[in-house]
């Protein structure tokens, strides 16, 4: 397996994990299509249970496939160690209840993805945990919400749907303070925009689903763990087991022989070698994906059918300083929001676009549209709604790879229309 001697992230996600003299010359690992993996003796078994051994034993725990994306998206996050689940969310619930119990608390920005909310706001809830909800930007009352029941930090790189850019560094810094980890979902920044465990950030969690496929034909989720966090503090006594036989990856271990293990959140070994296609391009797509982006908000600001735009690339956007900051010259994020005059008004726009799919996905190559307000947050009541900045008169898009032109001019004949 190749070590880690390639500074340029291109060539990295290229390189990092590959193996062919492990593989028969291949330049891919082979998909391991097995529920479960024979040994040699009885003997053998017995010390691969009790961790003596590296070798595999049955999928849901395991799998060679799976191992080799686990090492690769590790490396690429400048992580010590990951674990591959089923989806996005099945690697949020699991990086979150391994540190969790009937009444505790955690502090999130409230900049969150729709699955994400509902997970922490309604279904912890009935497990006695609770979530206390902040400005995603505002560090003082990420700090003040912090007692004595906190367990952990959580805040996404950029907020889905709503644009914003938290500090990481300065929100890992207040969580470190404190005795607490800090949790980071950098689903839409990915590592080849920001590196959150650089930044302070003890845990990454990703949906692969998107740009690390780009293709929407897998769906994956991970969790990254720097190996960074002292577990040994008093907030974390129930670590202790894992500390003793994993030491600074005591965390990872009690995610896997936990939660992963026991909630069958295993990924198939067909999604982890799809994903492992996409990788091999990820770094050209994310040029294409973010310059996009740049040059489409750039477009939309001089639409009068506009009435409001957020993207972090635009000087106009509250979190342009941070994300430039955190993000250098590479670009701000493939994905921005805006509105129009109604509801009635994105319906139209939606409808007439010609090129744009309208689905509830992101981070594919083509474009993607969607009106969270009737569709991903229907069920939600109004109070929600406005909490979490989802509107009636909002459009999400994710800009894809397509020509710039021809995506400018699928919206501008759209907005045409209205």
């Amino acid at each position: 397996m190749s070590s880690t001697k390639y500074q340029d992230f291109r060539t990295r996600v290229l390189h990092e994990g590959q193996s062919p003299a492990d593989w028969q010359g291949s330049t891919l690992p082979p998909i391991h299509q097995s529920a479960a993996n024979r040994h040699p003796t009885a003997e053998n078994l017995s010390d691969t249970f009790g961790g003596k051994t590296g070798d595999h034993i049955y999928m849901r725990l395991t799998n060679p496939t799976n191992k080799v994306l686990e090492q690769k998206l590790a490396s690429l996050e400048g992580g010590a160690g990951a674990v591959v689940t089923s989806s996005g969310m099945a690697a949020i619930t699991n990086a979150c209840l391994a540190l969790l119990r009937a009444g505790d608390e955690f502090v999130t920005g409230n900049s969150l993805f729709m699955s994400s909310y509902v997970l922490f706001a309604t279904i912890f809830k009935k497990y006695d945990i609770t979530a206390r909800l902040v400005e995603s930007t505002d560090l003082a009352a990420l700090e003040g919400a912090i007692t004595d029941k906190t367990r952990f930090v959580y805040l996404e790189t950029i907020g889905n749907p709503k644009m914003d850019v938290p500090d990481l560094a300065g929100a890992a810094a207040i969580a470190h303070r404190h005795g607490l980890p800090l949790l980071v979902d950098s689903t839409l920044a990915t590592p080849y925009l920001c590196r959150p465990i650089e930044l302070g950030a003890d845990v990454v969690i990703h949906s692969t689903t998107k740009y690390f496929s780009g293709h929407g034909d897998a769906t994956g989720g991970v969790v990254i763990d720097s190996g960074k966090f002292d577990w040994q503090g008093g907030r974390f006594p129930d670590l202790q087991p894992f500390i003793d036989r994993k030491g600074p990856l005591a965390y990872l271990d009690k995610v896997w022989r936990e939660h992963h293990i026991n909630f069958g959140t295993t990924q198939a070994p067909l999604h982890s070698y799809l994903t492992m296609l996409g990788l091999d391009t990820m770094a050209l797509r994310m040029e294409r994906h973010l310059a996009n982006a740049q040059r489409v908000a750039e477009f939309l600001t001089d639409r009068p059918e506009v009435k409001w735009l957020r993207y972090p690339g635009l000087a106009t956007s509250p979190s342009h300083a941070t994300a430039i900051s955190q993000f250098g010259d590479r670009g701000c994020g493939g994905v921005l929001s805006f509105g129009l005059a109604n509801q009635e008004e994105c319906f139209k726009f939606i409808n007439s676009l010609q090129m744009i799919y309208n689905l509830a996905n992101l981070g594919d190559c083509k474009s993607l549209v969607i009106h969270p307000y009737s569709s991903q947050y229907l069920a939600f009541p109004e109070e929600t709604r406005q909490m979490l900045s989802i509107t009636p008169d909002m459009v999400r898009l994710s800009v894809g790879i397509e020509a710039v032109a021809d995506i400018c001019a699928d919206l501008g004949q759209a907005l045409d229309s209205i």
